[in-house]
């Protein structure tokens, strides 16, 4: 529910006592008063959603604290009652922050209908703030390498204008980061910014997903839906991952970009919207086409300015800055304090091939500092780096490749001495499970599969070893 707690201000004890009834019956938090400072004494003490608001009271008229709400930057809504309602006075209410304006005598239905109606509304508010924080967030784009400082430039250049923008990289490189440095430097700042991905909805629903739908256009179409580009009107969209949108949407996808319009599934009525376009995608496009696995006349219209993001082995100058940084944001996230990083660990962060990018240093950040001691340096184990005996390709390239386990036993002696040097069993368990870790960059599921065990028995493995602080 949008809307929990609601105030009533009233002088009429009937009126306050019916709608107090019938909104606890709808399960609303309610609370009545009489006078503008009973008013006043509520309003200091809680916080509401809504207020029911005479416009004559005995002390006082409504309208003062109608003024006074609409000042602040988080207000509720309000809604004003008046039995001796005008055009003017009507209009002076709306004016003045009025959500709504109820005539007396009304009935309990009226009532009921102006409550769902502003539920609706502040549910619009709370999703569509939702949506703009799940891609914009707080987050800095961070790094300070000539790659970085160059993708810092165009932001700044091609952020102002409508241009649509193609933005290009490895999974984990930052490029929501980046569509999200974009719309704040744009002009559209203030308006929506919504997000669809397209890899995590279905080849069925992602048309409705872009588009919207009418009430019975398909089953489970009880209502009628706005689509992301209804929702975007005004402001941006960001078509992350558009590599993975069917052809026969494509077609769509293009007459959108041209002619700014569209239809809702199971509609005909055509609406145009305002919209500027931001598209990711993890894959070079320009091979799709050739493979023709993607439109060449959408790819065209979407990559009007190309921006490529390098992956952080590429940059190895802003590993460092960027762990700093990271490491900060998450010693005040968890509220542990670290003296940073020691030398070794430092080493271990620039020794490492960074197959997962920036979400991977993030994430290996957070870890260090979970598991650190107070007030310690963070030390390469609470890092969890592993690091591969061949090469990131090769190990990319050829993930159930066999372990090149090392002996049990030396062979060098002979059978009659070969006692002294048997390993005890869960010493070569523990560095065949190292092994395995080191083969895989870490990756639990694919040693696993080397291992020929579950996931969940490497699992316990690690913990009974104590092996999570280095591959947590």
């Amino acid at each position: 529910m949008a809307i929990e707690k609601i105030l009533v201000v009233d002088d009429e004890l009937i009126i306050r006592k019916s709608i107090e009834e019938i909104l606890r019956a709808d399960r609303y938090s309610v609370c009545t008063v009489g006078t503008l400072a009973d008013a006043e004494k509520q309003l200091s003490r809680n916080t509401f959603d809504l207020i029911l608001l005479d416009v004559k009271l005995p002390d006082g008229e409504g309208t003062d604290i109608l003024e006074r709400l609409s000042q602040q930057a988080v207000k509720p809504l309000i809604i004003m009652m008046s039995g001796f309602a005008t055009i003017e006075s009507a209009v002076a209410c709306m004016r003045g922050g009025a959500f709504d304006y109820l005539l007396k005598p009304f009935s309990l239905n009226q009532v009921e209908v102006i409550i769902r109606k502003a539920d609706a509304y502040r549910q619009v508010l709370k999703v569509n703030e939702y949506l703009c924080q799940e891609v914009v967030g707080t987050k800095d784009l961070l790094g300070e390498s000539q790659a970085m400082t160059r993708i810092k430039q165009i932001i700044r250049k091609v952020g102002p204008t409508d241009a649509t923008v193609l933005i290009s990289g490895e999974n984990g490189t930052g490029k929501e980061i980046i569509a999200s440095a974009l719309y704040r430097a744009s002009s559209r700042r203030n308006a929506p910014f919504i997000k669809v991905n397209c890899a995590a909805v279905s080849e069925t629903l992602i048309e409705s997903e872009f588009f919207g739908h009418e009430k019975g256009a398909f089953t489970g179409a009880t209502e009628r839906r706005e689509g992301r580009f209804e929702l975007a009107n005004g402001g941006t969209l960001l078509l992350d991952e558009i590599s993975e949108v069917s052809p026969r949407l494509q077609a769509k996808l293009l007459r959108v970009l041209q002619e700014r319009e569209f239809e809702r599934v199971g509609g005909s009525k055509t609406i145009k919207v305002d919209v500027r376009v931001l598209a990711t995608t993890n894959r070079d496009l320009k091979k799709a086409v050739a493979a023709g696995e993607f439109r060449q006349d959408l790819y065209y219209r979407l990559n009007v300015v190309p921006l490529i993001v390098p992956p952080l082995r590429d940059r190895q100058e802003d590993i460092l800055p960027m762990a700093d940084a990271m490491l900060q944001i998450a010693c005040r996230s968890y509220g542990v304090k670290v003296r940073g990083f020691s030398v070794a660990a430092s080493e271990a962060m620039l020794k490492h091939d960074w197959p997962g990018n920036v979400r991977e240093l993030q994430n290996t950040i957070e870890r260090a500092v979970i598991l650190s001691e107070e007030n310690a340096w963070i030390e390469p184990p609470c890092l969890g780096l592993i690091h591969s005996i061949g090469s990131a390709d090769e190990t990319n390239n050829n993930p159930a490749q066999p372990v090149a386990f090392r002996p049990i036993w030396n062979t060098s002696h002979s059978a009659s001495d070969s006692s002294d040097t048997v390993k005890p069993l869960e010493e070569v368990e523990r560095e065949h499970i190292l092994r395995a870790l080191e083969k895989t960059n870490g990756n639990r599921t694919q040693a696993a599969t080397l291992l020929k065990i579950s996931i969940r028995t490497l699992r316990n493995k690690l913990n009974e070893y104590k092996l999570e602080c280095m591959v947590a």
